[in-house]
């Protein structure tokens, strides 16, 4: 069962842009600045796992926002550089990672859990009550 599409544009890294986020953080996520992070997804019987790779970002930097059936996360990165060094080298061109979710209707959103540890933000889905597995009584007839 699929309980949800993730959105991305691809090749480096750029997702698709959601229309609660700033003019600064489209162009950066349009013009591939924003880093996509790296996910992990499971699902069992109660719902959905959810964990995202979002290394240097604190919970101060971090937002999650559901508009409709979008779930994005968003984070900037915050990497304190001692006052007298330069960075001669950088492979990573970004500062903040964004990436959106769509979630299915067999989700209740309204109970989303997060937590962020040690640069992982785990994300718990549930399923919606009316779609969990439950036993069915039988009775005898008399």
């Amino acid at each position: 069962m699929r309980n949800f599409d993730t959105k991305a544009n691809g090749s480096r890294g750029e997702t698709q842009g959601s229309n609660n986020t700033s003019d600064e953080s489209r162009r950066e996520v349009s013009e591939g600045r924003a880093l996509l992070p790296a996910v992990d997804i499971q699902e069992d019987e109660s719902g959905i796992f959810l964990h995202a790779d979002m290394p240097g970002v604190p919970k101060e930097g971090l937002a999650i926002e559901l508009e409709g059936d979008v779930l994005s996360i968003e984070g900037e990165i915050q990497l304190d550089i001692p006052p007298k060094l330069a960075t001669l080298y950088n492979e990573v061109h970004g500062r903040r990672y964004a990436r959106s979710f769509t979630l299915s209707k067999e989700l209740d959103a309204t109970r989303i859990q997060a937590t962020l540890e040690q640069g992982v933000l785990k994300l718990h889905i549930p399923k919606a009550e009316a779609l969990k597995p439950r036993k069915i009584e039988v009775r005898v007839a008399q």
